[in-house]
């Protein structure tokens, strides 16, 4: 009879410690699964605390506080600016006319000295959204009779510069940006002007390198 409880209790032992491993495995196989949101909200805690205690802020992206604004008629200063803002993530605003120019070259040549004669301020089609969350404007245009288009002065004259980094760029025959930066720091006394990219007509049909190098000198390159 002994013998036969002491089987007994041999066999209930063995159930007992079998049923024990199978949980130990079960809760050990979970614990490498999916978190649950609780856990999940709880690593978030603790990733935000080490966060705070670091001090340090995530990078924002590339070009996100920068915008490129450029008048173009024949299309040389906007394939500078689709470089630009190729290279460097920033958005783009055209500066487009109310009264378009003349299809016409030689007509055009003669409404630009005629608007620069009268000091004209064209009107400009649309307006810049959150323009005060920029930081960092690229500002191009073509020489027209050693000068910016008119277009550029209105812009100038509607909207506030101040505290902002302007990054002149031109597209020339060859005339460079003649007046044009005493100009635009004239009209900006605010901004901080960065050296200009000077390119000329054939140069602005391939400006890879060029803007790549300009970038790289005035410290904006990403």
């Amino acid at each position: 009879m002994k013998k036969f409880f002491a089987m007994i209790l041999s066999c209930a032992l063995f159930v007992t410690l079998a049923a024990c491993g199978s949980t130990n495995s079960t809760s050990s196989e979970e614990s490498t699964g999916p978190q649950t949101s609780e856990q999940s909200s709880q690593s978030s805690e603790d990733s935000s605390t080490a966060y705070s205690a670091s001090e340090s802020k995530p990078e924002s992206e590339p070009g996100a506080n920068a915008l490129v604004i450029y008048f173009s008629r024949s299309g040389n200063t906007e394939t500078i600016a689709g470089e630009i803002a190729s290279q460097t993530g920033a958005d783009t605003f055209k500066l487009e006319p109310a009264t378009a120019y003349s299809t016409d070259y030689n007509t055009v040549l003669d409404e630009a000295q005629a608007e620069q004669r009268a000091d004209a301020r064209p009107e400009i089609v649309g307006s810049i959204e959150n323009f005060d969350s920029y930081d960092v404007i690229y500002l191009g245009f073509p020489n027209w009779w050693g000068d910016m288009p008119m277009i550029l002065y209105s812009f100038l004259d509607d909207y506030d510069l101040s505290g902002k980094a302007i990054a002149p760029f031109v597209s020339s025959g060859g005339s460079g940006f003649s007046g044009a930066l005493s100009a635009i720091a004239s009209a900006e006394p605010g901004a901080t002007i960065t050296d200009g990219l000077s390119l000329s007509s054939s140069a602005s049909q391939n400006p890879g390198s060029a803007v790549t190098d300009w970038l790289a000198d005035i410290g904006l390159a990403e």
